[in-house]
């Protein structure tokens, strides 16, 4: 692995969040098509490249940072929180303002299309309580606030999780070795959810990371050393896929089964085999200008996406009703949503995202006495979070 660019990295993180986008397109407006309708699917590869990134950036930087150093620890996690947090703050605010109305239309769409409706809660709470546990990342700990907003924020909650453990997970995997420590891990994250379960905290979405954190491990062990054995990197592929499989964290369903082992498996070859035939070309296609756009706007696109999908769906509902059809009020809904997600994404990313990234910059720097280490002048600040 060519570890200086990854290059289908920027179209895959860019693809899972149109898969969201339009998973949730379909849930909203009645149209149904099998695996694409499946938008905790595109959050699963997410996910997975998440942990995939994470342990590339370790590597990218290896050379310069001490990792036994509490300090290294400090400047990871100020990264990581000011890459998510500026824009995440930015549209909780919104969504706290705009829930009631926001519920409104979310009633009137399951109203119309027969589905249970949504807990009130989860879309109006705007109680101190709720603030200040989303505010400090604490929410997707506890079942009762892990899905109460607007927001399909539920996974930036896992994401802060896996940030958390992440130094500690380096720490096993160069002690004892990536593969077994995977295992240790996924095996420790299996033992906490079963005891989570038995003492009656049910998740209504899978925020607390035992329930996911197999998903980041499978990520992690595709970042394979430079240079590796090819027997060596099969031994990584099969404990990924291994990973992959363990039956915690949502649907476990055949379809979601496969599409998991698909995911581990397609995503391994873009990364491993990239210089053969076809799997070339789709990672020189998923690196490509377009793509590369999708990716920068990932993280806005889905924490925006259902701010503006709600209200339309239930205007598309509420003007046309039972004349339009179902694959009718899809393509509509989809011909208002998608270009305005992306355009709001885009300034976001220009007026959010970006000066939040420089701050934290700015941060480690002035914490580092002045001078900022070369590994975080040249390293971009890409995440996959969902």
């Amino acid at each position: 692995m060519d570890i200086r660019r990854v290059e289908c990295l920027d179209g895959l993180r860019g693809v899972a969040a149109l898969w969201v986008l339009i998973g949730h397109m379909m849930i909203l407006t009645g149209f149904r098509l099998p695996l694409i309708g499946k938008p905790d699917l595109g959050v699963d590869l997410f996910i997975l490249l998440s942990g995939f990134l994470m342990m590339y950036q370790y590597r990218l930087r290896a050379g310069s940072e001490d990792w036994d150093a509490p300090g290294t620890w400090a400047a990871f996690w100020t990264r990581r929180f000011f890459r998510l947090a500026p824009l995440f703050y930015v549209t909780l605010a919104a969504a706290l303002i705009a829930g009631p109305s926001i519920y409104a239309d979310r009633v009137a769409i399951d109203s119309f299309l027969g589905q249970a409706l949504q807990p009130a809660d989860r879309y109006t709470d705007a109680s101190l309580t709720n603030i200040v546990m989303h505010l400090t990342f604490l929410f997707g700990l506890l079942p009762e606030y892990a899905f109460r907003t607007p927001l399909p924020d539920w996974s930036l909650g896992l994401e802060m999780q896996f940030y958390l453990v992440f130094p500690f997970l380096i720490l096993l995997g160069r002690r004892i070795g990536w593969i077994p420590a995977a295992l240790v891990a996924a095996g420790g994250g299996v033992a906490i959810a079963l005891l989570a379960g038995a003492a009656g905290l049910d998740y209504p979405m899978p925020s607390f990371l035992p329930l996911k954190l197999q998903l980041f491990l499978a990520g992690m062990l595709i970042a394979a050393d430079p240079g590796e054995s090819r027997a060596r990197l099969w031994w990584r592929l099969g404990a990924a896929m291994l990973l992959a499989a363990i039956p915690i964290g949502g649907d476990q369903d055949l379809l979601h089964f496969a599409v998991r082992e698909l995911l581990v498996f397609g995503f391994f070859a873009l990364v491993h085999w990239r210089s053969l035939g076809v799997i070339g070309w789709v990672s020189r296609l998923l690196g490509s200008q377009p793509f590369y756009w999708l990716g920068e706007l990932s993280y806005g696109t889905y924490l925006i996406h259902l701010l503006i999908l709600q209200p339309v769906a239930a205007a598309v509902i509420g003007q046309f009703g039972i004349g339009l059809g179902a694959a009718g009020r899809f393509a509509l809904t989809g011909a208002i949503v998608v270009p305005a997600t992306y355009a709001l994404a885009f300034v976001t990313y220009k007026l959010v995202e970006l000066p939040g990234q420089r701050l934290g910059k700015a941060m480690i720097k002035r914490v580092a006495g002045g001078s900022t280490p070369r590994a975080l002048q040249t390293v971009p600040e890409k995440i996959a979070a969902p």
